[in-house]
């Protein structure tokens, strides 16, 4: 049992024809900017929910691609290793006026799914930085929140793709937090797609996704109590991580959606529930019952006022929070009658470690190696 918090593709973005802004010394250089321009717009489409496109042909397009999902992560796989190509020769036109202009003219504007709606605004707001790093960090968060979308969408049938999609959607994240986001300078107010430490959450909370499903993994292969109370721990840890990374990201943005940090929150609250579900089983299998019960006390006794706000995610938190109520209920009943073990005090209680077996798959930039030589 996971809860998820999927939509987080779900930007908004306006029109980019690089050919009209950007003046091309040769045909050569006018075709590829066409070309970017094309495959945006696609990209564009797809994440905006504009696409006129059947199903059908939709498929055909990609190749025969069924899923909705896989056949947009192809179009950003088309479009980015030609936006990485741009990028790179404007950097070697270091300080231009005229290609400052260009790039200003292009009007690059994102919106954000972060933020908390307006009760002001009939739709998105957009925020717009005259920097392509912005468009390219725009992009790569949207392509990160694609990957984690597949990754929920193979989740129920295919443990191992699922863990490795999550893992690939971390690495994105790390390369946009530690390769990207640093160049998008300006007084403009950023999203908080746009901020470090929000890619830094991202990316954390990517690879607790990941360490989840292997813990259900290791769950379905047989594997029982002191294992999976570390794999769990290990989930709480990097979300914990992540809380921290958001509180610090709330100082600078005041805007951050409080459904998106109640998931955060939720995901580690419910992961500390089953690591301590876990340690107990496996401390009554050893003979600890007495223990066992102060474990399962202390975690009910310290999450039981803690209630998600998410309908879906309250029926995951009972579920667990009640089947730990069932087995304190059960071990304490066979403690009276057969055991009689003392119950040791909150401070001689043992704690999950955590344990962590995932890492996230480093993102590497496919640059198209095509000349571009302007008019400046």
């Amino acid at each position: 049992m996971m809860i998820s918090y999927p939509g987080l593709s779900k930007l908004r973005t306006k029109l980019i024809e690089y050919e009209n802004v950007f003046l091309a010394s040769d045909s050569v250089t006018l075709e590829q900017l066409k070309e970017m321009s094309s495959k945006r717009r696609a990209m564009e489409e797809s994440i905006n929910e504009k696409s006129l496109v059947t199903a059908a042909i939709a498929r055909e397009m990609s190749g025969g691609l069924t899923s909705r999902c896989q056949q947009d992560i192809q179009k950003m796989e088309y479009y980015l290793p030609l936006l990485e190509n741009l990028v790179y020769h404007v950097n070697l036109i270091d300080h231009n006026r005229r290609m400052n202009s260009w790039i200003s003219d292009l009007k690059i504007r994102w919106s954000s799914v972060l933020t908390s709606p307006s009760i002001f605004n009939l739709g998105p707001k957009f925020y717009q930085f005259d920097n392509l790093y912005f468009e390219l960090g725009m992009t790569l968060f949207v392509y990160g929140a694609m990957l984690r979308e597949q990754a929920l969408e193979v989740l129920p049938s295919d443990l191992v793709h699922s863990t490795t999609l999550f893992r690939k959607a971390a690495g994105v994240y790390s390369y946009l937090d530690e390769e990207i986001l640093n160049h998008i300078v300006g007084t403009q107010e950023k999203p908080p797609e746009a901020m470090s430490h929000v890619s830094s959450v991202m990316s954390l909370i990517c690879l607790a996704e990941a360490q989840a499903v292997a813990a259900r993994k290791a769950e379905e292969n047989g594997n029982t109590g002191g294992l999976l109370a570390k794999l769990h721990y290990g989930v709480t840890d990097l979300v914990a991580k992540a809380i921290d990374n958001l509180q610090i990201t709330t100082k600078e943005c005041k805007d951050i959606s409080p459904r998106f940090m109640d998931f955060v929150l939720s995901c580690k609250n419910l992961h500390e529930l089953k690591s301590y579900k876990h340690l107990a089983e496996s401390l009554k299998n050893e003979g600890k019952i007495g223990t066992a019960i102060g474990v399962l006390h202390r975690a009910l006794s310290n999450l039981q006022k803690y209630q998600p706000r998410e309908d879906s995610w309250k029926q995951v938190y009972k579920q667990v929070f009640d089947d730990m109520t069932e087995s304190l209920k059960k071990y304490e009943y066979e403690n009276e009658f057969v055991w009689h073990k003392k119950v040791p005090h909150h401070s001689e209680l043992p704690s999950p470690q955590a344990v962590k077996i995932v890492g996230p798959i480093p993102y590497q930039p496919q640059k198209w190696e095509r000349t571009l030589v302007f008019k400046l």
